[in-house]
C-alpha cells in the first residue's frame, strides 16, 4: 500500500489540455441553461442557499476530514477525498434531482450558486483540510502546491465559462438554449472518452490498486448523500428539498477533482484512483436514489 502514494497515472500534456476544454465545454453547456433570476430566487429563499452552502462546502469537508482521521487510508488516497469533498456539485445532479422528483428549479440554482462559490472555497477547503491532516500536509509539503495557482485554474475552468454561458443566455436566449441542447451530450460524450481513454491506458495501475479505494469511495458517497439528507431533514425542507439538498452534496465535480489532480499532482496514484472512482459511482448511486425515489412517489 506504501508504494500507491508514490504511483503516478500516465496522460500527457495534450490529453490535458483536451480534459481542460472538455471540462470548460461541459460547465459552458451548463451555464447556458442559467439566468440571473436563478440566483434571485435563490435570495428570496436565504434558508436554502445557507443550507446548501453549508452541506457542500462546509459539512461534507468536515465529514470528510474526520471520517480520514477515522480510517487512517493512504495520503494520497485521503488527499483525494479531500480534493473531491472540495469540489461543488456535479453538474448531473440536475437531471438525476428530476428523475427522484426533486426540487429541479432548486438544483439548478444550488449548481450555479456553488460552482460561482467554489472559485474560493475549493482551494480553500482543500488546503485548509489537507494541511490540517499530517500524513497529507507532508505529501503536500513534497509536491509544493502553489495555492494561487490552484485558484488560477479553477477560475479559469468554472468563472470563465460560466460568466460567457450566462452573458449568451442572457443576451441570445433562444440560440443559447438550442446550443445548450446540442453542447451538454457531446460535451459529456467527449468528457467520458477522455476518463476512458485514461482507464485504458493505465488499466494495469486500476487493476492493481482499485481494490483499495472500494469500500472507501461508496462509503464516503454514503457519507455526501446522508450529510446533504441530514441537514435538509434537521430544518424540516420538505421532502423535494431534502432529496434535492441529498443529491446536490451526493453528486460531485470529481471531473473538475480529475482534472487538478492531472495538472498539480501529476496523477498521483491514490488521489486519482479515488477520484476516478467517484466519477463512476456517484452516477451509479445517484441513479438507485433517484430511482428509487422516483418509484415511492409513484405508488405514493
Amino acid at each position: 500500500m506504501q508504494e500507491l502514494d508514490n504511483v503516478q497515472i500516465n496522460f500527457d500534456t495534450q490529453g490535458l489540455w483536451i480534459l481542460n476544454i472538455a471540462l470548460a465545454l461541459v460547465m459552458f453547456g451548463v451555464a447556458l441553461g442559467i439566468t440571473l433570476s436563478d440566483f434571485k430566487n435563490l435570495i428570496k429563499e436565504p434558508k436554502l442557499v445557507i443550507l446548501g452552502v453549508l452541506s457542500q462546502f462546509i459539512v461534507l469537508p468536515l465529514i470528510t476530514f474526520l471520517f480520514i482521521i477515522s480510517i487512517k487510508p493512504q495520503p494520497s488516497i485521503a488527499l483525494g477525498m479531500m480534493m473531491v469533498a472540495a469540489c461543488p456539485g456535479g453538474n448531473i445532479s440536475n437531471f438525476m434531482t428530476h428523475l427522484a422528483r426533486g426540487n429541479t428549479a432548486l438544483s439548478v440554482s444550488l449548481t450555479a450558486f456553488a460552482t460561482f462559490l467554489a472559485m474560493i472555497m475549493t482551494p480553500f477547503n482543500f488546503q485548509f483540510y489537507g494541511n490540517l491532516y499530517e500524513p497529507t500536509a507532508t505529501l503536500l509539503n513534497t509536491i509544493a502546491l502553489d495555492p494561487m495557482e490552484l485558484v488560477k485554474l479553477v477560475v479559469m475552468i468554472l468563472g470563465v465559462p460560466l460568466f460567457f454561458g450566462m452573458l449568451m443566455r442572457r443576451k441570445y436566449q433562444q440560440f443559447a438554449i438550442k446550443l445548450s441542447n446540442m453542447l451538454k451530450p457531446i460535451s459529456i460524450l467527449i468528457f467520458i472518452a477522455i476518463v476512458v481513454i485514461a482507464f485504458w491506458n493505465n488499466i494495469d495501475i486500476f487493476n492493481q490498486y482499485v481494490h483499495h479505494v472500494l469500500a472507501i469511495g461508496i462509503s464516503h458517497n454514503l457519507l455526501a448523500i446522508l450529510t446533504g439528507l441530514g441537514i435538509a431533514t434537521l430544518f424540516r425542507l420538505s421532502f423535494k428539498d431534502r432529496k434535492t439538498l441529498a443529491i446536490e452534496t451526493g453528486i460531485q465535480n470529481s471531473g473538475l477533482g480529475l482534472l487538478l489532480i492531472f495538472t498539480f499532482f501529476n496523477g498521483l496514484g491514490g488521489m486519482a484512483i479515488i477520484a476516478a472512482f467517484w466519477g463512476i459511482w456517484h452516477i451509479i448511486s445517484g441513479l438507485l436514489l433517484a430511482s428509487f425515489w422516483s418509484r415511492k412517489e409513484k405508488r405514493t
